[in-house]
């Protein structure tokens, strides 16, 4: 990019500067003031109502949360989900990507169709709830992927990406013996690396952040996702009602506790992010060029 020298571009550069400066604080001082509540006591907190460093120090709400097992478990569910459902999404949506990418599929306008219908419509909980009930998935980890497993947001976009990609590499490789397999694997899916990490990150997000699923079809508490289970903290704390997965003997501070259960289910796939950020917006821009 050649840089603007002139004294318009360079006051222009001034103020671009701090409009994304304030709009960057809007977004991160919120956040920052959860953190800093969740590392104060109740006390300060009802007395400051936004706080950024904490005049006094307390790992209350954190010794609350942590104070039995049970949160490890319901992480290792949620981050055992995560991968899992990411992996699964990833590969079905890629198969099918591919197969809806290629101009010469049969069908493929009115599968498109199909595809678009289901952003607009929906079958409903309950027809969802009964189709999950018969394929026997009720209190079953599938529940939380089988169902979601396709987004068709995501495929639209993996399509596109994949209609971008020359045909010629493709015919090369046809004529060098190597199946269609062969080609989304060895050559299709190493071309589209933004793609796949944006559309991952989208799948590993929905399969985190997984809450009404397992409201619906998971029966066994022990079976929870981290999310289900703060919920219950949140309860808990707010003195609405009391759970024996937590330890009695450790007081619940409240609005502190809250604000630790926000960080506790945002840190996680909150340092994803850096990994991935140098892929996303190509992956998602490119993507959605053209149908």
């Amino acid at each position: 990019m050649v840089e603007d020298k002139t004294l318009g571009g360079r006051l222009f550069a001034i103020v671009n500067f701090m409009l994304l400066a304030a709009i960057a604080l809007v977004t991160v001082l919120p956040f920052l003031h959860v953190v800093a509540g969740s590392f104060t006591t109740s006390a300060e907190l009802a007395v400051k109502k936004f706080i950024l460093i904490p005049t006094i120090w307390s790992f209350d709400a954190y010794t609350f949360i942590f104070s039995t097992n049970t949160i490890f478990r319901a992480m290792s569910v949620s981050a055992g989900v995560t991968v899992f459902g990411t992996l699964f999404s990833m590969l079905t949506t890629a198969l099918m990507a591919y197969g809806l990418s290629r101009r010469d599929l049969d069908g493929r306008k009115a599968i498109m169709f199909l595809v678009v219908f289901t952003m607009l419509f929906s079958g409903g909980l309950i027809p969802t709830f009964l189709v999950v009930k018969e394929m026997g998935m009720i209190d079953t980890y599938a529940s939380l992927v089988i169902p979601s497993a396709i987004s068709a947001f995501n495929l639209i976009i993996l399509r596109n990406f994949f209609q971008n990609i020359p045909e010629g590499l493709e015919e090369s490789a046809k004529i060098d013996g190597c199946s269609d397999f062969g080609i989304l694997f060895r050559i299709v899916l190493p071309l589209s690396m933004p793609a796949i990490a944006t559309i991952s990150l989208f799948y590993a997000v929905t399969y985190w952040n997984t809450y009404l699923s397992a409201i619906l079809y998971l029966n066994d508490s022990a079976k929870w996702p981290i999310q289900v289970l703060l919920r219950q903290i949140v309860v808990l704390a707010s003195g609405l009602d009391y759970s024996s997965e937590l330890d009695a003997a450790v007081p619940p501070p409240d609005q502190t506790v809250k604000m630790a259960v926000i960080v506790v289910a945002t840190l996680p796939i909150l340092l994803v992010y850096p990994f991935l950020q140098k892929h996303f917006a190509k992956g998602a821009l490119i993507g959605s060029i053209k149908g």
